[in-house]
């Protein structure tokens, strides 16, 4: 039967003002418990603190229960319950996050994961361009769109965004002023599609903005003009034909709709659904303003980025493993299975830049530079250490944070020594080639996926 309260719970401003991905997360979390209190005959206003301490019991530790989830699973549940509670005004609170003893001691950030820059480029190969083992294109690949994901990835992997950041950029948002010595450029990332919603400046590599452009010129605009010719534009219920972007220190952006009413409303404030409905004079009439198109030519939702890298990781299994291991079920998989083929989500590029610019950066202060210890407690007065330059990179709050749910996996390798061992550049080389410090990296911490280990060192 429906739950007149629960529903007005959803359509509350509590709950509609959570992101998109919060909001599917926190009703995942909602179905189990509301069907465990339904099994005992208890509405979720009638639950009691024993009531949720048996059903975290059950979720977490009971034995007979094969599917038990992590602590940090559960205090992502308690934050949803905790806020349904509250909103329900139920007392005494069954839960709360914000009381340690509701919280699990064992959460850990269990979704990092890093793949090193080779892999990356394995990974790019098989599952987005459709490589076989031996390095050629396979004769059944179609590759209607492999120039737009595997732009996307190398933006990624280049700027540390997230997601839904980068899935959320306008055309005009893309890098165009380059750094001094000419190999990254930074743009800005608008504050309503970020998570703490700040804007901030963002770096991506020449190379990867390249590919972007290239992306623009060739699939995005066949796509566009199709999308045109079969007049699916017109029919579009919500339009804003931008008439004008201003620049400066708070760009604007001004429009006007189909019924000929003009807004404008400031670039930072404009959330990634206001963006879809952004569209650009073109040469042949209205195209999106809005970066990544599907192969019809409309908006793709930044959500839709986890089915291309989930097709990528089939298409890296069906090439890397055998028939019988594809059939064991992912999860039932042993580890020497599941380490033979790479695996990436969006947040594993983000994982990955953070992880490759901490390595690079403390090679750059230690073997280019030659600082001593001294010379490096100088240079992280003026300039911040390599920690609060990777903070930075990423838009973090706190440095803290960076190395809690970033790079605490690898902090028991003592990562200066590691480096110290590493073999030194020559005078004017570019500190680029760092395969062999992120293969010993590999080998030391199972998090990172390395090629040698995926393919038993044949690359």
């Amino acid at each position: 039967m429906v739950d007149r309260d629960f529903l007005d719970f959803v359509r509350s401003e509590v709950f509609r003002d959570l992101e998109r991905e919060t909001k599917r997360n926190y009703g995942t979390d909602y179905r189990p418990l509301l069907t465990f209190l339904s099994s005992r005959g208890v509405s979720w206003r009638e639950a009691t603190p024993q009531d949720l301490s048996d059903y975290r019991h059950w979720r977490c530790d009971a034995p007979e229960n094969p599917g038990r989830i992590s602590g940090t699973k559960w205090n992502r549940e308690a934050a949803a319950f905790t806020k349904l509670f509250k909103w329900g005004k139920v007392s005494p609170l069954p839960v709360d996050v914000s009381r340690p003893e509701d919280r699990a001691a064992d959460s850990v950030s269990s979704r990092v994961s890093w793949l090193t820059p080779r892999t990356w480029n394995l990974w790019l190969d098989i599952g987005l361009r459709g490589h076989t083992r031996a390095g050629f294109a396979a004769l059944e690949w179609e590759s209607r769109t492999e120039l737009r994901n595997t732009s996307f990835v190398q933006l990624l992997l280049s700027s540390g965004l997230r997601r839904q950041e980068g899935g959320s950029l306008l055309t005009f948002e893309l890098p165009t002023q380059r750094l001094r010595h000419g190999r990254f450029m930074h743009g800005r990332i608008a504050g309503a599609v970020t998570r703490s919603k700040n804007s901030r400046t963002f770096y991506a590599s020449v190379e990867s903005v390249s590919q972007v452009e290239a992306y623009v010129e060739s699939e995005r605009a066949w796509a566009v003009q199709r999308a045109q010719a079969e007049g699916r534009y017109e029919r579009l219920p919500t339009m804003r034909l931008v008439t004008k972007v201003t620049r400066g220190l708070k760009p604007k952006v001004e429009w006007v709709d189909t019924n000929g009413v003009v807004g404008g409303q400031e670039l930072s404030r404009l959330g990634w659904r206001e963006r879809q409905w952004l569209f650009l004079d073109g040469p042949d009439g209205p195209e999106p303003a809005w970066l990544w198109l599907t192969e019809q030519g409309l908006p793709m939702d930044p959500d839709r980025w986890n089915g291309v890298f989930r097709m990528a990781n089939l298409r890296c299994e069906e090439v890397l493993l055998t028939e019988e291991e594809r059939k064991i079920e992912r999860r039932f998989r042993l580890a020497a299975v599941r380490g033979k083929t790479p695996y990436a989500t969006p947040h594993s590029a983000r994982h990955s830049m953070a992880l490759y610019m901490l390595v690079l950066l403390n090679e750059l202060f230690e073997s280019r530079y030659g600082l001593t210890k001294k010379d490096r407690r100088d240079f992280a007065l003026l300039f911040g250490d390599p920690w609060w330059l990777v903070k930075e990179l990423l838009g973090h709050a706190d440095v803290e944070t960076t190395k809690r749910h970033y790079l605490a996996p690898v902090s028991h390798l003592q990562l200066e020594s590691i480096l110290a061992a590493a073999e030194t550049t020559d005078e004017g080389q570019d500190v680029e080639d760092l395969d062999d410090v992120f293969a010993r990296l590999a080998r030391e911490t199972a998090s990172i996926q390395d090629i040698d280990a995926l393919l038993g060192g044949a690359a």
